[in-house]
């Protein structure tokens, strides 16, 4: 019987995400108890990038990264996704290599160019158009590479500039870029250009298809190989033993028509997930419904991962 190929991984919440009721007092236990649960399974944990939406409690994404990596290292770690404008990009090379040395070489940066305006103004950073964010986004990947890979290193961009810097330790093995979003005109083409992975949220499979033939015809543009851009997908999944109940709580909360989750028995899961596999994504970043309840996390870890064979990516 043919068993497709998928990892998993785990995405925390940082703060309340619309579905979770988040113990600030406790959040700290709460989340050592689902990482506990998530370790017979999950191959790395990703944090997720937001300083505040409004009032919500929110953690802040480095900090609680490495809280992780000291409590658990035999998780991968990374990011989903690091905002370009919150930090400059040979601080976020010297912070990558940093975690890469630490965690003996498990970590992924996962990198974007922004999207919520109004967090950026509350916090005084400037929302430039997606044009000039993603092309900021180009000239900080190029940075990091070259601070990782060379002595002296100096870059003079439109945006960014650094003159004979060194960032030591240079990785002994570079953190894998990957780019979330789905721009077709800007976010896609600097993924083909300069992502080692590519992320996308869910969404219905033929226009995942499209967003895949988008990349693929960027790809030939800047002479990248297709196949070697590892495909991820970030999923939120409401899991239970009853098909219907998982269909109703979606229904209730009117979550994301845009970018759908998947709901249902773990039946139905596994067949929605193989149907992603088969399209070339082999790494599934989920999100689970309830932070506290830990049920269905081990449903999913106990009835859906072990359909799936695992990568042999480090």
């Amino acid at each position: 019987m043919h068993q497709p190929t998928m990892d998993f991984g785990y995405n925390p919440p940082t703060g309340p995400r619309s579905m979770e009721k988040i113990r600030p007092n406790f959040f700290s236990s709460d989340l050592e108890k689902t990482l506990n649960i998530a370790s017979n399974g999950f191959k790395s944990v990703w944090v997720s990038d937001h300083l505040n939406y409004t009032d919500e409690f929110r953690l802040e994404c480095w900090t609680l990264l490495t809280w992780i990596a000291a409590k658990f290292p035999q998780f991968n770690l990374g990011t989903i996704v690091m905002c370009n404008s919150f930090r400059n990009p040979s601080l976020m090379a010297k912070m990558a290599t940093t975690i890469q040395h630490l965690s003996n070489n498990k970590f992924i940066l996962g990198y974007g160019a922004g999207w919520y305006e109004e967090e950026y103004k509350a916090f005084g950073f400037e929302y430039p158009k997606i044009k000039v964010r993603t092309e900021m986004l180009a000239e900080a990947i190029q940075i990091m590479k070259m601070l990782w890979n060379k002595n002296d290193a100096t870059f003079e961009g439109k945006y960014y500039q650094i003159k004979s810097a060194n960032c030591e330790p240079k990785p002994s093995k570079a953190p894998p870029i990957m780019i979330g979003g789905a721009g077709e005109k800007f976010t896609l083409k600097i993924v083909a250009k300069h992502a080692d992975w590519w992320n996308d949220l869910s969404r219905p499979i033929d226009e995942t298809k499209h967003k895949l033939k988008v990349l693929k015809e960027h790809c030939i543009n800047e002479g990248t190989d297709f196949d070697k851009i590892r495909k991820t997908m970030s999923v939120r999944i409401f899991i239970d033993k009853s098909h219907s109940k998982a269909q109703e709580k979606i229904k209730s909360m009117g979550l994301y028509i845009e970018n759908p989750p998947i709901a249902g028995d773990h039946v139905y899961i596994t067949e929605q997930l193989t149907e992603i596999a088969e399209l070339g994504f082999d790494l599934c970043i989920t999100v689970l419904e309830d932070f506290q309840n830990q049920e269905d996390m081990k449903l999913f870890s106990e009835k859906v991962i072990p359909n799936f064979k695992s990568t042999e990516v480090e």
